[in-house]
């Protein structure tokens, strides 16, 4: 007796089912594609930013040096607006990015997919990273221009990579915070305006932790995700100091070590404020 073998076929227009990380992977392109695409369409309101925040350093380095742009003041000036720059434009693209889903009523539908939050959570993320780098590097290049024209040097060292990576992740974390707080709390667009003043007074942008207060650089150095950064930059590429060497804030230490624990903080709050708007059925509430 023969055996009749058959082998099953999809039906008719089914989809080929795909494998779970290439989910994962195609969900996190979408939440990056989509945070980038206001960067692309609104070219001309980046322009005009862009400009603002090079006429805005100029400004307040022209302010410091009493109507003149003081090579000096340029330099230690642009380690201290560059991530300012970075910082105020990629919390306010992270924390938009979820208060527009909620005002457009779309952010339900992210949780009703089969990808974890965690992953909606990374694409918007890295997509707030790159959408606030032009903003940064125009910053650079105007600072770096204005340097050039005064005769000086801009100063450089690979070492200062480490503290500039370290702002990135610390602002992130920060980023995550105030994420999920406007997943509970609707109407928290102050807290990121009080925080852009914040960043700019005593986050040692351009008067250096050293020269304020002990408590205010205390308090600088242990909540603002740029400070101790910048700070470091300014002693390896101003004062020729090495990573292991750093003197006037807290150390290599704590400059790997503060963007670490503002991550963790920014993960685990927001991850606990999720879980109370899913709770209370508010995600799509405003």
């Amino acid at each position: 007796m023969s055996t009749l073998t058959t082998t099953a076929r999809p039906a008719p227009g089914a989809a080929p089912s795909r494998s779970r990380t290439a989910v994962f992977v195609n969900g996190f392109g979408n939440e990056v594609h989509k945070g980038l695409i206001g960067l692309r369409s609104e070219w001309r309101g980046t322009l005009i930013q862009i400009v603002m925040f090079g006429l805005f350093y100029l400004l307040v380095v022209m302010f410091m040096g009493r109507g003149e742009l003081r090579a000096d003041l340029l330099v230690t000036g642009l380690l201290g607006m560059v991530p300012l720059t970075f910082i105020h434009e990629q919390v306010n693209r992270s924390f938009w990015s979820y208060l527009g889903d909620i005002q457009s009523g779309t952010l339900e539908q992210t949780y009703l997919t089969s990808l974890p939050s965690w992953v909606v959570l990374l694409g918007r993320q890295v997509a707030s990273v790159v959408g606030a780098l032009p903003y940064a590097l125009a910053v650079f290049v105007t600072g770096f221009v204005a340097i050039k024209l005064n005769d000086a040097d801009m100063p450089f060292d690979v070492q200062a990579l480490v503290p500039m990576a370290s702002i990135v992740v610390g602002t992130c974390g920060l980023a995550l915070i105030l994420s999920g707080l406007t997943l509970v709390y609707k109407r928290v667009e102050v807290a990121t305006q009080i925080s852009i003043a914040l960043w700019f007074v005593a986050g040692g942008t351009f008067v250096p932790l050293v020269n304020m207060p002990d408590w205010a650089a205390f308090l600088s150095r242990a909540f603002i995700p740029i400070a101790p950064g910048i700070e470091a930059m300014r002693e390896i590429l101003l004062k020729g100091r090495s990573l292991t060497g750093l003197q006037d804030g807290w150390g290599l230490t704590w400059v790997l070590l503060q963007p670490v624990l503002l991550l963790l903080a920014g993960i685990v709050l927001f991850i606990g404020l999720e879980r109370v708007a899913k709770r209370r059925g508010t995600l799509g509430r405003y």
